[in-house]
Formats: C-alpha cells, sequence, structure tokens
C-alpha cells in the first residue's frame, strides 16, 4: 500500500532498436551510397563514349566506293569530297578528333557543303576510287602518294583534287576557314596560308 504523499517512482525504460533494424539501416546507407558512385561511374563512361561517337559522326558512312559517293554527293548538292587520311597512333589525328571533329558548328558546317570520309593508310579494307580502280585503303593512299597523317585532300564534283593540306588544324576556327576556303572557291586564286591572312577567324554557320 502506497502513502498519498509518496511520489511514485519513476520508471526509466530505454527505448532498444532491435539488432537487426540498426543493421537494416547501415545497409541501406551502403547500398545508397554504392548506388551513387556507380551511377557517377556510369555518367562518366557516357561521357567518354559521347565524344568518341561524337567525333566519328563528322565521318559519312564509307562504303568503300569513292566514285558512288561522288555520285551521292553530286545528288544533295554538295560541293564536294573530303578525304581524311589518318592511322592508328597519330596524334595530329587524336588532336583532331578529339579538339575540333566533335564540335557541332564544324560537323554542321562540313556537312552540309561536303561528304567526309576517313580512310587509313594502312588499312587493308577494300576500297574503288574516283575512277573505279579496285584497290585497297592502303593502295589508294599510296597512289595519291600520301606521306603523313593527318592529310586532307578535297575533290570536286568530277573527283579532281582541289586543296591538299598536311598536318592538323589548331584550332576549330582554323579547320572551318579551311572548309570555307574550300567552298567559296578561294583556293582557285591564293593558297590557304594567303587566305588566313585576309579572314583570320570564321565562326561555324
Amino acid at each position: 500500500m502506497r502513502r498519498s504523499d509518496e511520489k511514485p517512482a519513476v520508471t526509466l525504460s530505454a527505448k532498444v532498436e532491435p539488432a537487426g533494424v540498426v543493421h537494416h539501416s547501415f545497409s541501406s546507407l551502403f547500398r545508397v551510397t554504392l548506388f551513387r558512385h556507380f551511377l557517377a561511374f556510369l555518367t562518366a563512361l557516357a561521357l567518354l563514349f559521347s565524344s568518341v561517337a561524337t567525333a566519328a559522326s563528322f565521318f559519312a558512312l564509307n562504303t568503300g566506293d569513292l566514285k558512288a559517293e561522288l555520285a551521292d554527293a553530286r545528288a544533295d548538292k554538295r560541293m564536294g569530297i573530303l578525304v581524311f587520311f589518318e592511322q592508328e597512333g597519330c596524334p595530329g589525328c587524336r588532336h583532331m578528333k578529339e579538339h575540333i571533329l566533335n564540335r557541332r558548328d564544324v560537323q554542321d558546317y562540313y556537312g552540309r557543303h561536303f561528304v567526309s570520309l576517313a580512310v587509313d593508310i594502312n588499312g587493308s579494307v577494300p576500297l574503288r576510287d574516283f575512277n573505279g580502280r579496285d584497290s585497297t585503303e592502303k593502295g589508294y593512299a599510296q597512289s595519291t602518294r600520301i606521306r603523313a597523317t593527318p592529310t586532307f585532300v578535297f575533290h570536286d564534283l568530277a573527283g579532281r583534287e582541289i586543296v591538299r593540306i598536311v598536318g592538323p588544324l589548331q584550332t576549330p576556327e582554323e579547320f572551318l576557314l579551311l572548309g570555307q576556303f574550300v567552298s567559296s572557291g578561294a583556293y582557285k586564286t591564293r593558297t590557304f596560308a594567303q587566305y588566313k591572312l585576309d579572314k583570320p577567324t570564321l565562326k561555324g554557320s
């Protein structure tokens, strides 16, 4: 029996979470952290492959028939064909792909004016030249006297070589200027070096 002036006893009870609940919370946090790192990895991987894919999209699909490509260029009302000679391990080729050919303004400009094709100077892939002669990429490169990479060779709609540039262009603006130099017909009266003195920059248009 408790007296009226007796204070009730205070009962202290600590709420103890079951061990399983604590373990579950830790596991959830670990899984969330791991998932975030995985998403970051996928994002970085996607950016890497998108860069490569974007650079590759500068070029038209090479059918292995330059004469047929020429006919398509005429039908599409392009100015001509650009052949980009490259090889594995070429620093200048890598520079062009990583810093210039992957730009949308460059792709848009060249896509409107030229059919652009890539040719491996050591490649064994069959290739028919502008005159209909069957060869390989390597044979074609040798027949056109390609000595270094990258080399850019522009051809008019008759298949004639009109401009050849050896070595990488340094900036997107310079490469756009090269496209304008050819498409405007300025190559008929001056060199590219002279043209650059007259028009030092060009934005994609």
